[in-house]
């Protein structure tokens, strides 16, 4: 039996039905409280996230303080993706922010699929656009930080990406965006 999730992504990807129910049955919904780790930095990742409703953040230790990295929502996968990958210590912890609906699934399980998914060049060249697209958003996360004030990174969140104004603690987007829960405050504010 397919899972709901997967229904969706089947219409876009062309694999057929019995290798769909294959892969479905690699995956473990689980359902987990708010602020349940997932994984903790420094240990090394062997499974890997889908979301289905909900949303995780990553984030890292800096001198004490947690400094959000990335947040993912409704169906993206998440996981430690160098740790997973290379079997080295995760660099962030994965947290979630609400509760949620999860698939998780085995690296083992993973790269199997994977591996036979990479075969079909449709496939192929999907997964490579998803995986540089979101590297492109590290990238333009990282260049933010060196380009623009605090207000001007804030204002591109505001326009791009609202859902994480609307469902993200205000400490964990401050921490985001490089400030203080003060000064987003006195940003928005401002901005009202």
């Amino acid at each position: 039996m397919m899972f709901k999730i997967f229904q969706e992504i089947k219409t876009r990807i062309p694999i057929e039905n019995a290798k769909w129910d294959e892969y479905a049955s690699y995956y473990k919904r689980v359902e987990v409280p708010a602020k349940t780790v997932l994984l903790r930095e420094g240990e090394i990742s062997k499974k890997g996230f889908f979301i289905e409703k909900g949303c995780l953040r990553a984030w890292f230790n800096k001198n004490g303080k947690d400094i959000s990295f990335q947040f993912f929502f409704e169906h993206e996968f998440v996981s430690s993706a160098e740790s997973f990958r290379k079997n080295i210590p995760s660099f962030v912890t994965l947290e979630t922010i609400e509760a949620c609906v999860l698939y998780q699934i085995s690296k083992e399980k993973l790269n199997k699929v994977l591996k036979e998914i990479m075969e079909v060049p449709e496939l192929r060249e999907q997964m490579t656009s998803a995986m540089f697209e979101r590297q492109l958003n590290y990238m333009k996360h990282f260049v933010s930080f060196i380009k623009e004030t605090p207000r001007e990174r804030y204002q591109n969140l505001l326009k791009e990406k609202p859902h994480i104004i609307h469902r993200v603690p205000q400490q964990h987007i401050a921490s985001y965006l490089g400030i203080t829960p003060v000064s987003l405050s006195r940003i928005r504010n401002s901005i009202r």
